[in-house]
């Protein structure tokens, strides 16, 4: 019986940590747009525009529904082919691109929910003394939303950091290809892939801390 090479996997750690900006970078690129876009659905749903209500329905249904793996051959490899003009973008382009769109579906429902959360009482209220509609979502409603919003929303983030290894199909030289490339020069795939899979957790470690501290910051007007 084969034991763990220890020493191996240890020294797999600084090749790993070489790729990970680029892991992160996709990240955290994918979840600003993926926010910026789910907010915007939300907000759509939430006051059932009309058409564009429909449109992001269907927007929501065929982004969760399509698994993340097909959203991304079907931007790198299909939309060139409908577009020659997008022959030119980059794989790293092209998974923020894909994991921003799948991630801003979910957020979507995740900000519709917080949307719905705060009292429509409120907003009743804020357009009584003479606020805009705008200016109560900015001054009022959204802080609120936000709150409620953001143990879920960093959820998402760790199923989106997570997933950014799936761009190693499209030949991205992020943190999980960086390690298949490792484990396949010297054969010790366990020790390898075991040293990635701890480095994704402490990030996710880091990260549950980071939201933590937030969310106490975020609820200190609350607290009585």
């Amino acid at each position: 019986m084969n034991t763990i090479d220890w020493e191996f996997m240890i020294s797999a750690f600084p090749t790993l940590i070489q790729a990970l900006p680029i892991t992160l970078f996709m990240a955290v690129a994918a979840m600003i747009f993926a926010i910026i876009g789910g907010l915007i659905l939300a907000l759509i749903t939430k006051n059932k525009i009309p058409v564009l209500h429909q449109l992001s329905k269907l927007y929501i249904s065929f982004f969760r529904g399509v698994p993340t793996l097909v959203q991304l051959f079907l931007i790198y490899y299909g939309l060139p082919q409908l577009f020659p003009e997008m022959s030119k973008m980059t794989a790293l382009t092209a998974a923020i691109i894909g994991l921003s769109l799948k991630n801003a579906a979910y957020l979507a429902e995740i900000f519709r929910a917080a949307l719905n959360s705060v009292d429509d009482g409120q907003l009743e209220a804020c357009l009584s003394v003479g606020m805009t509609k705008l200016q109560a979502y900015r001054r009022i409603i959204l802080p609120q939303a936000i709150r409620n919003a953001i143990p879920a929303t960093g959820n998402t983030f760790i199923g989106l950091l997570k997933e950014t290894s799936l761009a190693f199909t499209l030949g991205v030289m992020e943190m999980f290809a960086q390690g298949k490339m490792y484990a396949s020069g010297n054969l010790k795939y366990f020790e390898t892939y075991l040293a990635v899979a701890i480095v994704y957790w402490v990030l996710t470690i880091i990260y549950s801390i980071l939201q933590d501290l937030f969310e106490r910051a975020m609820s200190k007007p609350y607290r009585t």
